[in-house]
């Protein structure tokens, strides 16, 4: 039987190019606004673009699917992977437009990109590089190569263990944390051509 990929609808405004990317690595995609769906998904994923607290309220809006996702991942090991906000949202707390509560599943905040060098133009977008970490190196889903990222806020994570990869843009930016079967991309894989595809067809294989 082919796995259940949860494809949680929000509001967010990637949603489609998210699913169809997730077709073209091969999964069958359920889109879904429903808790239940979510708590016997095989796989999770939570996109994301625009503002923190639009995207944190719109997931809070969707009645008992914080609450499924919780018991899914943290309870049930589903693998789960946050896209952009969607990763972002893992954190304590975001910053943009006052101070507004994440999932709380990463120790960190997401702080606005300051760069010190007036040249370094904010948001950051377009093709960047994604370094490993050293203790990071052989994670099963995130490989060093160049991606797309597009974003004015960053995830400051309070324990470098929880970084995976860095990236830099007049200073170092986090481009994925993971945890445990949890794992969030601040880049694009929908939009990173042949690198996101083959990023989302290794969380499809991935079994943490």
């Amino acid at each position: 039987m082919a796995e259940v990929i949860a494809l949680i609808d929000y509001g967010a405004g990637n949603l489609h190019s998210v699913h169809n990317a997730l077709k073209a690595a091969g999964a069958e995609v359920t889109v879904t606004a429903d808790p239940y769906v979510v708590r016997a998904a095989d796989r999770i994923v939570l996109p994301g673009v625009g503002a923190f607290r639009a995207c944190a309220d719109g997931l809070r809006a969707l009645p008992g699917m914080i609450e499924a996702m919780t018991e899914r991942v943290h309870v049930g090991g589903a693998p789960f992977l946050g896209i952009c906000v969607g990763m972002q949202l893992l954190a304590d707390r975001g910053l943009e437009f006052g101070a507004h509560d994440g999932l709380g599943w990463i120790a960190g905040e997401v702080r606005l990109i300051e760069p010190t060098d007036a040249a370094i133009k904010v948001p950051h977008m377009g093709w960047n590089d994604v370094a490993m970490l050293p203790h990071a190196k052989d994670h099963p889903v995130i490989e060093a190569g160049e991606a797309y990222f597009l974003h004015s806020y960053h995830f400051a994570a309070a324990n470098g263990a929880d970084v995976a990869a860095m990236t830099d843009h007049g200073e170092g930016l986090v481009a994925a944390v993971a945890r445990g079967n949890i794992l969030g991309v601040q880049f694009h894989p929908e939009k990173s051509q042949s690198y996101g595809l083959a990023t989302l067809r290794r969380f499809l294989e991935w079994y943490p």
